[in-house]
């Protein structure tokens, strides 16, 4: 748990991590890398990338399958192409809930995926 010294130190770079430039920021200062908050909203920013990318993958599979289903179902099965564009919003969902707890100086844990950040060794 980082001391409010340390949040107020590493509110921007918190924030920022959300942003990817934060993120490098992290890894060139050193004074950041010392830094509890700014460590853990790295670590939930980068579980957060690794997410976004493999719910893309997965979407794009997922909205390939549908279109299949939509040309031999001559277009009934196209009102299913709704749950890929739902399932896209999850990422910034994260994404915004990172920066508002950053913001708020909270080391909060991302739904489903922050239990992983942890786990990362920055």
């Amino acid at each position: 748990m980082a001391t409010k010294k340390e949040v107020e130190d590493g509110k921007i770079c918190a924030l920022l991590s959300y942003l990817i430039i934060g993120i490098i920021w992290y890894f060139v200062d050193d004074k950041m890398k010392k830094n509890q908050f700014a460590k853990f909203h790295t670590q939930q920013s980068l579980v957060l990338v690794l997410f976004s990318v493999i719910v893309s993958i997965l979407n794009s599979i997922l909205s390939a399958i549908i279109t299949v289903i939509a040309v031999v179902t001559m277009g009934v099965g196209s009102v299913l192409m709704i749950i890929p564009l739902l399932i896209s919003f999850i990422p910034m969902v994260f994404w915004i809930m990172g920066i508002v707890y950053s913001l708020q100086g909270k080391e909060k844990e991302l739904p489903w995926i922050g239990q992983y950040g942890k786990k990362l060794k920055i």
